[in-house]
C-alpha cells in the first residue's frame, strides 16, 4: 500500500490536496491534517473519485460541537467514515488493511478507543496545528508509541505546515509513523515535505515462527518538493 503523508499549509481552497493527487497519481491513501478539508467535503469526494485516490484527512462542521471530525473517503468518492471528535474509534478496510482515525488531542486526552472494532492495521492521527513545544513534541511521539504497542498497529500522524496553538509562538510541524513493535521509523520536526510510506505486509500467514510485525516492511521517502511552507 502507497500512502502519501502531506503536510499542507492552512487554506480556504483544496489546492494543495489536489496537487498531492496529481503529483502521486498511484497512491492508494492522501492522508492530511484535521481540519484541513473545512467545507469542502463535497469537492474532496469529486478529487478522490477523479483520481481514485482516497483520502483521510478532518473537516468542520461550525454549526456542531465539537465541530471537528474525521473523515475518511473511499476510492470512489463516497464517505465511508466520518467520526465526531471524542467519540470511539470506527474503522474501514482498504486492501486487506483495517484502518482506524485519532484526531489531534484525542490522542493524550483519551488516547485510542476501540473497545468495539477489534483489531486494527493503521491509525491515522490527523493534528491540525504545529506542536507548541519540544516537550509536546516528545509527548506526542511517545503517546502514539504506546499505542502501536498497545494495539500491535502503525500509528501515523500529520499536521499542518503553519498555524499555532492558541497564539503560542512557537509551531513545530510534525509528521510521524510508529510500527507495531513500538519502533519510530519517521518522527519529523519543522520539515513539510511530503512523505511517502509504502507498506508491505508480505505473506499474509506467517509460520508459527514469524510474526506478521517481523514480515511487515516500511520504507519512506521524502519528496523533493512540499505541500506546505518551509519552516524559515
Amino acid at each position: 500500500m502507497k500512502i502519501i503523508i502531506g503536510q499542507p499549509r492552512l487554506e480556504q481552497d483544496l489546492l494543495q490536496l489536489e496537487a498531492e493527487l496529481k503529483q502521486h497519481p498511484d497512491a492508494d491513501i492522501l492522508f492530511f491534517p484535521e481540519g484541513y478539508l473545512n467545507q469542502n467535503v463535497e469537492e474532496a469526494c469529486r478529487l478522490a473519485a477523479e483520481y481514485g485516490t482516497m483520502i483521510v484527512s478532518g473537516h468542520r462542521r461550525l454549526d456542531e460541537r465539537p465541530k471537528d471530525r474525521s473523515i475518511i473517503i473511499s476510492k470512489a468518492g463516497e464517505i465511508v467514515l466520518e467520526k465526531a471528535k471524542y467519540t470511539p474509534a470506527e474503522t474501514v478496510e482498504e486492501q486487506g488493511w483495517v484502518i482506524s482515525t485519532l484526531l489531534c488531542d484525542e490522542l493524550v486526552l483519551q488516547g485510542f478507543r476501540n473497545e468495539n472494532i477489534g483489531n486494527v492495521d493503521i491509525v491515522m492521527h490527523s493534528i491540525g496545528v504545529g506542536m507548541f513545544s519540544e516537550e509536546q513534541y516528545s509527548e506526542w511521539v511517545e503517546e502514539a508509541r504506546q499505542i502501536a504497542l498497545k494495539h500491535q498497529c502503525i500509528v501515523m500522524g500529520t499536521s499542518h505546515a503553519d498555524g499555532s496553538y492558541r497564539d503560542s509562538e512557537i509551531s513545530i510541524p510534525i509528521a510521524y509513523c510508529i510500527t507495531p513493535d513500538g519502533e519510530v521509523v519517521l518522527a519529523s520536526r519543522s520539515d513539510t515535505r511530503t512523505l511517502t510510506i509504502l507498506l508491505d505486509r508480505g505473506n499474509t500467514d506467517p509460520s508459527p515462527q514469524e510474526s506478521k510485525e517481523k514480515q511487515l516492511k516500511i520504507s519512506i521517502a521524502h519528496s523533493v518538493k512540499s505541500t506546505g511552507m518551509n519552516p524559515g
